[in-house]
C-alpha cells in the first residue's frame, strides 16, 4: 500500500475515528526470578488470545501483536559482543527498539541526526544492531509496510547519573528525535517502540502466532525476564501500522478513551505551567507531552510516562488518570477519598472502558475502569507466578499449584514489586499513596463547596470598567503614565456599545431576541419542569437539518451528539449512578507536577448549571485566591460584521484579565436592546476556550456563562462539551417564573428552577453516558460532537478539532441568524406579537417544515389501499419536492440521467428488487399484534424480510397459516434487552440482526412502562404482566469490537444458515466502525439514519443525536473499499426512505438493501399522531389496548403495494440511468451531482464533495458484495462439530440418553451451542432434563453453553470465561473446580463477567464466585452461585437466583422481576444494593424457605459444594442470614394474580385481570 500507518483524511474518512480493542495478558515471577520460560508462556498466552485480535482482508496480516519484557542483559550482552559492541554493566545503558525507513539513505540520515541528539544530551552512542527477523512468515501488506528494525544502544555519559535520571535522559533523547526526525518529515517510519534501560518491546503488524516466528531474538534461550506483557490488537482498519501495535512503552490497554480529545486539550493547556526539578532546564525539549498522531492508548502511555518520569509513582499516575468512582462511595476510606478529591482538582479522568496493565521494569500491575467493562482474570501459584489475562486458560498451569483465582475489580488495582518479591493489594497501594501528602488538610483548607459560599450583597464582582480603573490607579506616578493613559483610553472603549446593562425590556421582546418559540416555553421548558426529565417524543424527525432549514436556527442545532456503538459501550447513568459524577470546579489550576494545597484551591458545585444566586456567589466571591470579572458577550447590530470583532475583543479582554489575576470570567449577554444583540453563547464560550488553550492560559481561569440563550438539555451538553465550567440560563428561569405566576405550572418558581436544573443536569449525564463517559469533569471540553453545516474556517477558530464534513455557514451567516431574531424582536409590529409556534417536534401551521403533513399521509394511504400507482406517483413527487425543499441531503442531490433511457423491460424486475426490501425493527410491544403480523405476512409474500424488533415473537407464528402465509418475521432482532431471545427464536430466523443502536435514540436503552406490558406482551418477552421492562443502553456482551465478533460467532453456532446483520446508526466515524464489524465477520451492515421512527425517545435524542444516512452509507462504503473489505459484506440502510428516488440515491451512495418503517406503517393506517409512547394510537397501530386495536384496518396487500410501488419507481430511475440491475447502481456516486439551489440561504455554502468524490470510485464500480468472500466460520473445527455431534449422532437419531466427556480450553468458544441448535431443530422443547450430558474438563471459552436448550446438560470441571450461559434456553449448566484444588471455592472466581445474560429458562449451579453483572437480564433461569461481582441481577425480570456469599456493589439495579436469595452473613448487603425498585426482606414464607432449601440441595448434589453443605447442615442457623430480594411491582402483581386464581380464574385469565387491576 502507499502509506505507512493511517492514511490522511480523505473523502468522508477521518483517521481520528479509528478504534482499537484487544486481548491483553501478563505473566510475572513475583520474586523477580528471570527465565526464558516466562517468554514462552507469554507467547502462549498471546496465541491463545488470537481470537480477540483482528485480521483484515489478508488472513496472514494481523492488526498487531507484541511483547514487553525486562531488559534481558545476558542476551543483549551476548549479541552485542557478536556485533563488536561493548556494553557497560546492566543499568548503565539503554536500548532503543527503533523502527526506521526501509530506504537506506533516509535511515542513515535519521541515524546521523539521532547520533547528534545523543551527543547533544551528553550521552554515548555505543552501537547499532540490526534486529534479526524472519519476514517470510508475515502477510504481504505487513511486509510492504515493514520498517527497518534496529536496536540502538546508548550508554551513560556520566557514570554518576542515577538510574531514574538516566531514564529521563533517554526519554529526552526520544522526544527530541521524534520532533527532529519524524515530525520534520525526514523519516515517517521513525519510531521508538521502546527506549529504556529497564524494558524492551518487540512488536509489529503481526498475528499472535507470528510474533516469535518473526522476531528471532525471542527464541533465544538466553533471553530471560521476570515480567512479560503481551497484547493482541483488533483495530477498525486493515491499514498497515507497525507502531500502533502494543505494547506501548509502559502500558498495554484493552479499551477506549472516550474523552481523548478533551484530555489531550487539557494536557496541552497545562503544558506552559509544567515545572519540576526532574526536568529542570529540559521541559521545552519534551513538549508537547502527547504525540497526537498516536492511538488513544499511545496518548495515555505518553501522559503516564511523562508523569512517572516527572516524579510520580507509576500507581499514582494511573490512579490520577483512571480513578475509581469515589464521588458517591460512602464506604470509601476518608483518606482515600480526599486523595481522589485532591487529584480531581489537578486533572480530569481519562474516561472510558479500560483494562490497563503497566510496568516500568520493576513494578508490574493492572487496573480496571470504574465501570468494570473489560475482563481481567488472574491466577496466583505456589511457585510465585502471577498470570493475568483477558481470559483464563490461556497458558498451561498445574491446577494443584494454583492458590488463588481472582479478577480485577472495577476501579481497583493490582501491583507486584519484583524487587521486594511481593504482591501489593489495592488497599495497600492506595493507602500508601493517600498518606504520601497531607491531602486531607489541604482539601479541608482550600476546597470550598459553592453551597457554602456566602451570597455577598456588599461586594460586587468586577466589570471590565472596574479593571480598567484599577489599571489606571496602579499607573499613577509611573514615569510612563502619559503613555499608559493613551492605552487606557483604548481599553475603556473596547466595549463601547457592547456593554452589559440591567434588562428593562419585556420578557417577550427578550425571548424573541434569543429565538424563543411557543414550543420552547410551553413544550420544552414546561415539560422539563413538570416531569423533572427530558421530554419524550415519538416517530423520529422529519424536519430539515438546521443548515437546510428556512427558519432561523440556534447554533446548538448544528451540532450532533456522537455516541458509542460497538467499539465501546454506552453506560446506564440511571441504574449505575454510583459510577457517575456531576461535580464541577471553579478557579485556576497550578502546576500539577508540584504537590501543594494551592492545587485544590477551588470552588466545587454539584452541577455546571447555576441558579441566579449561585452565579452571584461566584460573581461577588470574596475568597483568597479568587477574583471574578464579568465581560459582555454582546455586539453592536449597527456596526457591520461586529460580532467577530466583538469576540476578538472579548478574547483580548480575557487575556488582560488573566494577566491581572482574575480566575473566573463570566461572559454575560444581559442588556440586549435595539442596538445590542447577544453573541451565540456556544460560539463565544468555545471560541474563548480554544483561544486560551492556544495561549497556554486556559487552566488559569474558569469560564462561566450568564446567558439568555440555553434552555434545553442539548444546549447545556454542547456548552459543557466545549469547555464551559458553569452556565446560568437566566431567561429559562424567567420563563419558569412567568409560567408559575400564571398558574401554568403546579410548582413555585423556586421549586420549578430546582426541577429544571436537576432534569438538565441529569440530561447532560445521560448524553455523556451515551458515549460511555461517567463524569462531567471528563466530558467538559471533550467535544463529543460533529458540526453539521458549519464551515471549516469557523470550526478551526472556534471549535478546534471538531469534525465538519459538509461545510456550511461562515461567521457572517451565524451573525445574520442572530440579526434576523433581533430584527423580529425589535420590529414595531411583529415584535409585539406572540411567540412563533416553533413546530420542531410536531407539525404545526406556520411552524417548521415537515416532510409529512396530513395531505401527503392521505395520498400514500389511498394509493396503497387502492393499488393506484398514479396516486403513489403524486405522493412521491410531493415527497421529492419536500426533500428538494432542503429537507434532506438527498434532496440536494441530482441524479444524472441519460438522454436516451433504456427500455423498462430491460431493467431488473419488481419481483427481484423487492427481495432487497425490509421493514423496520418495530417490536411486538411498540406496535400491535395485528400490525406486526400484517407486516410479516406482506414481506414474506414478497420474498423480502420483516423484522421482529426487540420484543421477541410467539412460537405459534413460526407455523405457516393454512393459506400458506407466514406470520414469522424473517429477521429476528437481538437487542440489548434480549427479550424473548432463545434458541427456538434464533432457529426460526433467516437473518439475525444485532441492534447496536437505534436511529432515533442511539446510545440509549429503553423502558416499557408496566401499563404497556399487557399479558400477551409479557408472554412474548418472558416477563410479568404489569411490570415495567428496561432495555439497557449497552449490550452487556458487547463492550468492544472483539465482543461483537464473539456474539456473531455465537449466533452462527445457534443458526449456521442465518445471515447476521449488525445495525449501526450514522455518525462521524461510522465507516471505521463498519470496517471493524466486517472484520468481526458480519454478513450485513445496516447504517440507519438519525431520523428513523421510534415509539418513545427523549426529544434531545430525536433531534440532536446521529446523522443522516446519506453520510453514513457513503462513509461506510468508502471505508470498506479503502480496507479491501467491501466484497465481504452487504450494506443496508434505513431512515425515512419514502420513495423510489430515495432508494436510488441510497444505492448510488453504496447501499444494496433497504429498510422501510414509516412508509409501511402509514400504508396500514398510521396517521403520524406521534403519541406512540402513550398507548393511545387512534388507528390501532401503535397500541396494545384491545379496544383501540379493533380500529386497525390494515392489510398485507397495502404493504405489498407500497413495496412494489417503490420498486417500480426505482426501475424508472434505473432506466433513465441506463442501468439494468441494482448491483450496477451500488456505489456509483459519479451518477450524482449537487444541485444548484438559487437563493437557498445558508444552505448554499453546503459542500457535498466529500460524499460524492469517492476516492475509490473506479474500484467502486467493480467491487460489490460477493457471497464467495463471506467469512468461513470453520464451524467444522469446533468441539461441537469435531466431537459432540459425532459422538451423539446415534443418540440424536434414536432419542436416547447419552453422556460424553471432552477436554476444552479457552479457544473452544460457544461450547454446546451447535449441539443445542441441532437438538432444538430436531426436538424443539420436548426433551426431558439431562437427556444429553457433556462433561468438559479444563477452561471453558467465552459463551460456554450459550443458548443451550432443555435436554442438554453441560458439566464443566474447571473454570469458565465471560458470557457463560448466555441466552440459556432450558438447558442445565454445572461448574465446579477439580478435586484437590488448593483454594476455597466460595472465595475464588470460577466464571467470568455477564454470566446468564438474557437467560430465558434452565438451571445453572456454580461452585465458586462469578464476575460482574451475574444474571443480567435473566428472565427465567434458576441459578445458584457462591458470590458475585458488581451489578448482580441487574435488569432481571424473572427466574430465581441464590447467592451463597458476598455480592458486589449495585446489586439488583433495574431488577423488575424474579427473586434473589442472598446469604448476608455480615449484614452489609443493604449497603451494596440498589434499592430503587426492590425490597429486602427476611426469608420467612414457608414456600420461599422450601424453594431456597431445595435449590441449595440441588446445588450440593451437582457440585459437591462445601459452602452449600455447611448451609444445609446448619440450615436453621443460616436461614435468618438469608435476605429475599424482590421487586415491588413484581411482588404486587404476583399477589394480585394469586388472589385472582383463588377466585377460580385460570392462570391466563388471572394475569389479564391482575394486569387491569394494577394499571387502572
Amino acid at each position: 500500500m502507499e502509506y505507512n500507518g493511517l492514511p490522511e483524511k480523505q473523502g468522508l474518512y477521518d483517521p481520528q475515528f479509528e478504534h482499537d480493542a484487544c486481548g491483553i495478558g501478563f505473566i510475572a515471577n513475583i520474586k523477580g526470578k528471570t527465565s526464558h520460560g516466562i517468554i514462552n508462556q507469554a507467547i502462549q498466552i498471546l496465541k491463545n488470545l488470537a481470537h480477540r485480535g483482528g485480521v483484515g482482508s489478508e488472513p496472514d496480516t494481523g492488526d498487531g501483536a507484541g511483547i514487553l519484557i525486562q531488559m534481558p542483559h545476558a542476551f543483549i550482552k551476548k549479541v552485542c559482543k557478536n556485533e563488536g559492541i561493548k556494553l557497560p554493566k546492566k543499568g548503565d545503558y539503554g536500548v532503543g527498539m527503533l523502527f526506521l525507513s526501509p530506504d537506506k539513505d533516509t535511515r542513515e540520515e535519521s541515524l546521523e541526526r539521532l547520533t547528534k541528539i545523543i551527543d547533544g544530551e551528553k550521552q554515548k552512542l555505543l552501537g547499532i544492531r540490526e534486529v534479526p527477523v524472519y519476514d517470510v512468515c508475515i502477510g504481504n501488506s505487513a511486509r510492504e509496510a515493514m520498517p527497518h528494525i534496529v536496536q540502538v544502544f546508548i550508554g551513560k555519559g556520566d557514570e554518576s547519573l542515577d538510574a531514574d535520571s538516566f531514564e529521563r535522559k533517554l526519554y529526552i533523547i526520544g522526544k527530541l528525535a521524534e520532533k527532529e526526525i519524524r515530525k520534520s518529515g525526514l523519516d515517517n517510519y521513525f519510531y521508538f517502540a521502546s527506549l529504556s534501560a529497564r524494558t524492551v518491546v518487540y512488536k509489529g503488524m503481526l498475528t499472535p502466532d507470528q510474533v516469535n516466528e518473526f522476531y528471532l531474538d525471542l527464541k533465544d534461550v538466553d533471553m530471560e525476564t521476570a515480567i512479560a506483557l503481551v497484547h493482541s490488537r483488533f483495530s477498525t482498519n486493515t491499514f498497515p501500522s507497525w507502531e500502533r501495535a502494543h505494547p506501548n512503552r509502559y502500558i498495554i490497554h484493552n479499551g477506549e478513551i472516550n474523552t481523548i480529545r478533551g484530555n489531550v486539550n487539557w494536557v496541552k493547556a497545562r503544558e506552559r505551567m509544567f515545572a519540576t526539578p526532574e526536568f529542570e532546564g529540559d521541559m521545552d525539549k519534551i513538549l508537547p507531552v502527547i504525540n497526537e498522531d498516536g492511538s488513544d492508548s499511545a496518548m495515555l502511555d505518553n501522559y503516564l510516562q511523562f508523569l512517572h518520569l516527572s516524579g510520580f509513582s507509576l500507581p499514582r499516575a494511573v490512579m490520577m488518570t483512571i480513578p475509581e468512582p469515589w464521588e458517591n462511595n460512602a464506604d470509601m476510606d476518608p483518606a482515600m477519598k480526599v486523595f481522589y478529591e485532591y487529584h480531581s482538582c489537578i486533572t480530569e479522568p481519562w474516561d472510558g472502558p479500560a483494562a490497563v496493565a503497566f510496568t516500568d521494569g520493576r513494578y508490574v500491575g493492572a487496573t480496571l475502569d470504574r465501570n468494570g467493562l473489560r475482563p481481567a482474570r488472574y491466577y496466583l501459584t505456589s511457585d510465585d507466578m502471577i498470570i493475568l489475562s483477558s481470559e483464563v486458560g490461556v497458558t498451561d498451569v498445574d491446577e494443584s499449584t494454583i492458590i488463588k483465582k481472582e479478577r480485577l475489580h472495577p476501579g481497583k488495582m493490582l501491583l507486584i514489586d519484583t524487587e521486594k518479591g511481593k504482591i501489593i493489594s489495592d488497599e495497600e497501594i492506595k493507602k500508601e499513596e493517600a498518606l504520601h501528602k497531607p491531602y486531607a488538610e489541604w482539601v479541608k483548607k482550600t476546597l470550598v463547596e459553592l453551597d457554602n459560599l456566602p451570597l455577598n450583597t456588599d461586594k460586587k464582582g468586577d466589570t471590565w470598567h472596574d479593571l480598567v480603573h484599577k489599571l489606571k490607579d496602579d499607573a499613577k506616578g509611573n514615569v510612563n503614565e502619559h503613555l499608559l493613559l493613551k492605552n487606557f483610553i483604548v481599553l475603556e472603549n473596547m466595549f463601547v456599545n457592547r456593554e452589559n446593562s440591567v434588562d428593562k425590556l419585556s420578557l417577550l421582546t427578550r425571548q424573541k431576541a434569543f429565538g424563543y418559540t411557543w414550543e420552547d416555553v410551553n413544550t420544552t421548558i414546561k415539560s422539563i419542569v413538570e416531569k423533572a426529565d427530558d421530554p419524550i417524543g415519538a416517530m423520529g424527525a422529519d424536519i430539515p437539518l438546521a443548515v437546510l432549514s428556512e427558519k432561523p436556527q440556534l447554533l446548538y442545532n448544528y451540532f450532533k451528539q456522537l455516541f458509542a456503538q460497538v467499539t465501546n459501550p454506552p453506560i446506564d447513568a440511571i441504574r449505575e449512578q454510583i459510577v457517575t459524577s456531576t461535580y464541577t470546579l471553579f478557579g485556576c489550576e497550578q502546576n500539577l507536577l508540584t504537590s501543594s494545597e494551592l492545587n485544590c484551591r477551588k470552588v466545587r458545585a454539584l452541577s455546571p448549571i447555576l441558579t441566579n444566586e449561585e452565579l452571584e456567589k461566584l460573581r461577588n466571591i470574596d475568597l483568597e485566591g479568587f477574583k471574578s470579572i464579568t465581560i459582555p458577550s454582546l455586539f453592536n447590530v449597527k456596526q457591520e460584521n461586529d460580532m467577530e470583532t466583538a469576540m476578538d475583543t472579548i478574547f483580548e479582554a480575557a487575556d488582560i484579565a488573566i494577566e491581572n489575576g482574575y480566575n473566573i470570567i463570566i461572559l454575560s449577554d444581559k442588556g440586549v436592546d435595539k442596538d445590542k444583540a447577544p453573541i451565540p453563547a456556544l460560539l463565544v464560550a468555545s471560541g474563548l476556550h480554544h483561544h486560551l488553550i492556544r495561549k497556554g492560559t486556559r487552566m488559569k481561569v474558569s469560564i462561566v456563562l450568564e446567558s439568555g440563550e440555553p434552555r434545553e438539555v442539548h444546549h447545556f451538553a454542547c456548552l459543557v462539551g466545549y469547555g464551559v465550567n458553569g452556565i446560568n440560563p437566566y431567561m429559562a428561569y424567567e420563563a419558569i417564573k412567568e409560567l408559575s405566576d400564571e398558574k401554568l405550572l403546579e410548582y413555585s418558581y423556586e421549586d420549578g428552577v430546582k426541577r429544571f436544573n436537576k432534569a438538565c443536569t441529569k440530561g447532560i449525564v445521560k448524553i455523556m453516558s451515551k458515549m460511555g463517559i461517567s463524569t462531567i469533569q471528563s466530558y467538559q471540553g471533550a467535544q463529543i460532537f460533529e458540526a453539521l453545516g458549519i464551515s471549516e474556517s469557523v470550526v478551526n477558530k472556534y471549535f478546534t478539532g471538531t469534525t465538519t464534513r459538509i461545510g456550511g455557514m461562515g461567521i457572517e451567516h451565524i451573525q445574520k441568524e442572530v440579526l434576523l431574531r433581533h430584527a423580529e424582536a425589535f420590529d414595531k409590529v411583529n415584535g409585539k406579537k406572540a411567540l412563533k409556534t416553533g413546530g420542531d417536534y410536531k407539525w404545526r401551521a406556520k411552524g417548521e417544515y415537515h416532510m409529512f403533513n396530513p395531505e401527503s399521509i392521505y395520498k400514500l394511504q389511498m394509493a396503497c389501499r387502492t393499488g393506484n400507482y398514479k396516486l403513489y406517483k403524486e405522493y412521491a413527487k410531493e415527497m421529492d419536492e419536500h426533500q428538494q425543499h432542503q429537507c434532506t441531503i438527498r434532496g440536494m442531490l441530482d441524479i444524472k440521467t441519460i438522454d436516451k433511457p433504456i427500455a423498462i423491460d430491460q431493467v431488473e424486475s419488481v419481483e427481484s428488487i423487492v427481495k432487497r426490501f425490509k421493514t423496520g425493527a418495530m417490536s411486538y410491544g411498540s406496535i400491535s399484534q395485528e400490525a406486526h403480523e400484517c407486516l410479516a405476512i406482506a414481506m414474506n409474500r414478497l420474498g423480502g424480510k420483516s423484522n421482529s424488533g426487540e420484543g421477541g415473537e410467539n412460537p405459534e407464528r413460526y407455523i405457516p397459516d393454512e393459506n400458506g402465509d407466514s406470520r414469522s418475521s424473517a429477521i429476528k432482532q437481538v437487542a440489548s434487552g434480549r427479550f424473548g431471545v432463545h434458541i427456538h427464536y434464533l432457529q426460526n430466523a433467516k437473518e439475525i440482526q444485532i441492534k447496536m443502536a437505534q436511529g432515533a435514540k442511539p446510545g440509549e436503552g429503553g423502558h416499557l412502562p408496566g401499563g404497556k406490558v399487557y399479558p400477551w406482551i409479557a408472554k412474548a418477552r418472558h416477563s410479568t404482566p404489569g411490570v415495567g421492562l428496561i432495555s439497557p443502553p449497552p449490550h452487556h456482551d458487547i463492550y468492544s469490537i472483539e465482543d461483537l465478533a464473539q456474539l456473531i460467532h455465537d449466533l452462527k453456532n445457534a443458526n449456521r444458515d442465518a445471515r447476521v446483520t449488525v445495525k449501526l446508526v450514522s455518525e462521524a466515524g461510522v465507516g471505521t466502525i463498519a470496517v471493524g464489524v466486517a472484520k468481526g465477520r458480519a454478513d450485513v451492515i445496516l447504517v440507519s439514519g438519525y431520523d428513523g421512527g421510534t415509539g418513545a425517545a427523549p426529544k434531545t435524542s430525536v433531534r440532536h443525536a446521529g446523522l443522516p444516512w446519506e453520510l453514513g452509507v457513503a462513509e461506510t462504503h468508502q471505508a470498506l473499499l479503502m480496507n479491501n473489505l467491501r466484497n465481504r459484506v452487504v450494506i443496508e440502510t434505513d431512515g425515512k426512505l419514502l420513495t423510489g428516488r430515495d432508494v436510488a440515491v441510497a444505492a448510488l451512495l453504496g447501499a444494496e438493501e433497504f429498510g422501510f418503517a414509516t412508509g409501511p406503517l402509514i400504508s396500514i393506517g398510521c396517521v403520524m399522531m406521534r403519541v406512540c409512547n402513550l398507548d393511545t394510537c387512534p388507528v390501532g397501530v401503535a397500541t396494545q389496548n384491545p379496544e383501540l386495536r379493533k380500529r386497525f384496518t390494515g392489510k398485507p396487500e397495502y404493504v405489498v403495494n407500497f413495496m412494489r410501488f417503490i420498486a417500480e419507481e426505482l426501475r424508472e430511475y434505473m432506466a433513465k440511468l441506463g442501468v439494468k440491475t441494482v448491483d450496477e447502481l451500488v456505489g456509483r456516486t459519479d451518477l450524482l451531482e449537487q444541485r444548484d439551489v438559487p437563493g437557498s440561504g445558508r444552505s448554499k455554502n453546503v459542500d457535498l464533495s466529500q460524499i460524492l468524490d469517492n476516492p475509490y470510485i473506479k474500484e467502486a464500480a467493480k467491487i460489490h458484495y460477493d457471497k464467495k468472500n463471506v467469512y468461513d466460520f470453520q464451524l467444522e473445527k469446533t468441539v461441537d462439530e469435531k466431537v459432540l455431534l459425532k459422538k451423539f449422532a446415534t443418540a440424536l437419531d434414536e432419542k436416547q440418553k447419552r453422556s460424553v466427556e471432552v477436554d476444552v480450553n479457552n479457544t473452544d468458544r460457544a461450547v454446546g451451542t451447535l449441539l443445542g441448535a441441532e437438538i432444538t431443530r430436531r426436538f424443539g422443547e420436548t426433551l426431558d432434563e439431562d437427556t444429553f450430558t457433556v462433561k468438559c474438563n479444563g477452561a471453558g471459552g467465552q459463551s460456554f453453553g450459550a443458548f443451550i436448550p432443555k435436554g442438554l446438560t453441560l458439566e464443566l470441571v474447571g473454570d469458565s470465561n465471560d458470557y457463560f450461559g448466555k441466552g440459556l434456553s432450558g438447558g442445565k449448566l454445572i461448574v465446579y473446580p477439580p478435586t484437590g484444588c488448593a483454594y476455597k471455592e466460595d472465595e475464588n472466581i470460577i466464571i467470568g463477567n455477564v454470566a446468564l445474560y438474557g437467560a430465558t429458562s434452565g438451571k445453572a449451579f456454580i461452585n465458586g464466585v462469578a464476575g460482574e453483572r451475574f444474571c443480567v437480564r435473566n428472565s427465567g433461569a434458576t441459578a445458584v452461585v457462591e458470590g458475585c461481582g458488581d451489578h448482580g441481577c441487574e435488569y432481571m425480570t424473572g427466574g430465581r437466583v441464590v447467592v451463597l456469599g458476598r455480592t458486589g456493589k449495585n446489586f439488583a439495579a433495574g431488577m423488575s422481576g424474579g427473586i434473589a436469595y442472598v446469604l448476608d452473613e455480615d449484614t452489609s448487603l443493604y449497603k451494596r444494593m440498589n434499592k430503587q425498585l426492590v425490597s429486602i426482606e427476611p426469608v420467612t414464607d414457608k414456600y420461599d424457605v422450601l424453594e431456597l432449601k431445595d435449590l441449595i440441595t440441588e446445588h450440593v448434589a451437582y457440585t459437591n459444594s462445601k459452602k452449600g453443605k455447611e448451609v444445609l447442615d446448619n440450615f436453621g442457623e443460616y436461614l435468618p442470614k438469608f435476605k429475599r430480594i424482590i421487586p415491588h411491582d413484581y411482588k404486587k402483581m404476583l399477589n394480585t394474580i394469586v388472589q385472582m386464581e383463588e377466585k377460580g380464574l385460570s392462570s391466563e385469565q388471572a394475569q389479564i385481570e391482575a394486569f387491569y387491576a394494577a394499571t387502572k
